[in-house]
């Protein structure tokens, strides 16, 4: 699951991630509401985690926002602000849920999970496709040309986070956040040793690469143009 949670106290939001990514989940964190809309009509996320106090754009005008703008992303306010006529307030924003802080993260967790089994509102992606490449979201299978691809976890997230950002350039710094939580950088090579990996099971079979490196500032994925 792709969450993306909009939360500007830095201890809240690196609590949230860690606990998402050991249940497996894909986390990106954004603390400026403004921030947030942009990128929630850009990118596809399952779910939405949404603080009430931002800067740039508070949380109940950036849901108001993305539900004028059509986005269905499912979402569940956090927040500090915890009255009854605050919960209609949020609801009523376009908020699905509402959970107020101090939490535990095991509830937000059983929340989050709910959410995402929501019959969706209008029909959702499940398989990316770049060229001849597919990637399952739900089966966790890949394919290319046909042929059926084993990838490990970590490289079946990094070439979904790819396949997401198609055609786009993205940094070291970028897919180390996405795909290894990292919000630091680790001073190793496991950028370059998962995208070696990665481009020997995907590009080099074949006669067409889609993995591209961009010298001096990321990688991106894309068919040939």
């Amino acid at each position: 699951m792709r969450i993306l949670v909009v939360e500007d106290d830095r201890k809240t939001a690196d609590y949230i991630v860690k606990g998402f990514a050991e249940s497996g989940h894909v986390t990106d964190v954004i603390p400026d509401g403004r921030d947030a809309l942009f990128q929630a009509t850009r990118e596809a996320y399952d779910v939405m985690v949404v603080d009430r106090m931002l800067p740039g754009l508070d949380g109940l005008s950036l849901m108001k926002a993305l539900r004028a703008a059509r986005v269905k992303i499912p979402a569940i306010f956090l927040t500090s602000v915890g009255g009854v006529d605050d919960r209609v307030e949020g609801l009523e924003a376009g908020g699905d849920d509402y959970l107020v802080k101090p939490f535990a993260f095991t509830e937000l967790l059983a929340r989050v999970n709910a959410l995402s089994r929501r019959p969706p509102a209008q029909e959702q992606v499940t398989v990316l496709r770049v060229a001849d490449l597919e990637l399952d979201i739900v089966k966790r299978q890949v394919r290319r040309g046909g042929e059926t691809i084993e990838l490990q976890p970590r490289e079946f997230t990094l070439l979904e986070v790819l396949m997401r950002g198609e055609g786009r350039v993205l940094t070291r710094t970028m897919l180390l956040e996405r795909v290894w939580d990292f919000h630091f950088d680790p001073k190793t090579s496991v950028v370059e040793t998962h995208i070696s990996r990665l481009r020997a099971k995907i590009d080099k079979p074949f006669d067409v690469p889609l993995l591209h490196t961009v010298r001096n500032t990321g990688y991106s994925l894309h068919a040939p143009r």
